[in-house]
């Protein structure tokens, strides 16, 4: 068999920091990590190519040599999915869908030959082996969870690794808890699985031996879902593997709030490479949080949780929401507060959505709210059902929370509150890069030069660099980020929505 890999393309959102890799010459922020895991599901004999559109393109060519084209995604991957589908079925080339997009809503994909849904490592080899008898069904799902200790290591050779800013690796699936609007619980379970020490050593060792050296993100749904087992095995394991190999990688990774209220574990995390976790904070209004089900968000001190992981070593970034049924008019105002306060400088705000099949999904189903499957882009100011309040005033409100915080007077402030606070760890050897160089010098020119409001940016280049001389490298990157936000925010297609961003 020939099978070609396909990861669509995403378009310019918040996450995929599309304008800010042009400083360091890469394509892509991180590798689609499910279609390099399937390919080390496939049969070893078997022949593949994987076709990332995020870094190269996907010609006719491509798809005549393939007897089957493997296609997986998210919402956000939508339209180019769409695009991909037609391209196949003009040429006559197979097509099996599945990942988290597919999983959910795939009806709305016509022209699909086969369905792998849900987890790979159940329904794939069933596909596989109907295959070989030559009566492959159309559709293959499954209710259970895979034991994650049994996933082969991806298969990194198919990667043009240089071509990414970050490399991805998974130890877990499945979260705690039971957020109403989140599918995570939806597609992996509240139990959270975990993969063994040895195994994910082994996947450290292998990327290690590919010759990737930077950052690698731990996609885990919620990295701390069981600590304990981080406690006694995972983070000591990790410490002494990069102590010997002297910090090839850092790790940044999405946690719960609670981590704060765990001091060992977070100092564990930062001996082990962790510079940077996300965190779902959602919202300051205490209603919304219980109307979401948040618990773990609730009766704590977001605000002194986010201060405490920056101030021992962790930089925070944050999600957050409008839209909830119970925000009051004030909502607007209280994130901005929170967010200049916080020294969260990545700050991704969002209109609240309902993924297919989440609790939220049903519930708006049910109360006949909803409208369509959200559009997968956290930034793009749409909503999939009709929300509580006026929709004007909470697309008004949206936007000036936009226009605020990422406004250069705003955001140069917010970084500097975060440089005030943040204490980096003092055991990493600090390394700059040549591509950290060349971005260095491109931002004195785009961002000190060429951008309106540069004044800004040249404020924050000496207060970093008189004031905190040991975080002026990381200032640099917030600045660069800072560009890239800005470019988002401005490309959104809503009338008026411009007022203020570059002059305040």
């Amino acid at each position: 068999m020939k099978i070609l890999l396909v990861y669509p393309e995403t378009p310019t959102t918040f996450w995929s920091f599309r304008n800010a890799l042009k400083f360091i010459s890469k394509k892509s922020s991180e590798p689609p990590l499910g279609l390099l895991t399937v390919a080390a599901l496939l049969p070893a004999e078997w022949e593949k190519k994987l076709i990332d559109m995020n870094v190269s393109s996907l010609t006719d060519e491509h798809l005549r040599w393939a007897d089957y084209v493997f296609l997986s995604g998210m919402n956000v991957h939508y339209q180019s999915i769409k695009e991909v589908i037609k391209r196949c079925n003009e040429l006559g080339t197979k097509i099996v869908a599945g990942g988290p997009l597919f999983t959910t809503d795939y009806e709305e994909f016509p022209g699909v030959d086969h369905y792998v849904l849900n987890e790979a490592e159940i329904t794939l080899p069933l596909f596989i082996e109907d295959l070989r008898k030559g009566c492959p069904e159309q559709l293959y799902s499954s209710d259970k969870f895979p034991d994650i200790s049994l996933t082969p290591i991806p298969q990194w050779n198919l990667l043009d690794r240089g071509k990414y800013s970050t490399m991805s690796i998974q130890y877990s699936r499945g979260c705690p808890y039971n957020c109403e609007f989140c599918s995570i619980t939806m597609l992996n379970g509240r139990k959270p699985r975990t993969k063994s020490r040895e195994q994910f050593l082994a996947e450290l060792d292998t990327l290690y031996m590919t010759g990737w050296r930077g950052t690698v993100f731990i996609v885990d749904d919620n990295f701390i879902g069981n600590r304990n087992k981080l406690k006694t095995e995972i983070l000591p394991a990790m410490i002494e593997w990069l102590e010997k190999r002297n910090f090839p990688f850092s790790f940044l990774t999405e946690v719960s709030i609670n981590l704060a209220d765990d001091s060992e574990i977070v100092n564990l995390m930062v001996k082990a490479g962790f510079n940077s976790v996300f965190v779902g904070i959602e919202t300051t209004n205490r209603e919304s949080l219980a109307e979401c089900g948040k618990s773990q968000n609730m009766n704590r001190d977001v605000m002194s949780a986010v201060k405490k992981l920056q101030y021992q070593g962790l930089i925070v970034s944050g999600g957050f929401i409008v839209g909830f049924d119970h925000d009051p008019p004030t909502i607007f105002e209280q994130q901005i507060r929170f967010i200049q306060n916080s020294g969260i400088v990545t700050a991704m705000v969002g209109l609240l959505n309902a993924p297919s099949g989440t609790r939220l999904f049903q519930r708006m189903k049910a109360e006949n709210r909803l409208l369509d499957i959200m559009s997968g882009d956290n930034m793009d100011g749409s909503m999939n059902f009709i929300p509580k309040m006026n929709y004007e005033k909470l697309q008004e409100g949206y936007k000036k929370v936009l226009t605020t915080i990422y406004s250069q007077k705003h955001y140069y402030e917010r970084v500097k509150t975060f440089l005030q606070e943040y204490q980096p760890p003092s055991h990493k050897a600090v390394r700059v890069s040549y591509k950290e160089i060349q971005a260095f010098f491109k931002s004195l020119w785009l961002l000190g030069v060429m951008e309106r409001g540069k004044r800004f940016f040249w404020k924050l280049l000496f207060f970093s660099l008189f004031k905190h001389p040991g975080k002026f490298s990381l200032s640099m990157t917030m600045a660069i980020y800072g560009f890239h936000f800005r470019r988002v925010v401005e490309n959104l297609k809503t009338d008026s929505f411009l007022v203020g961003l570059e002059n305040q």
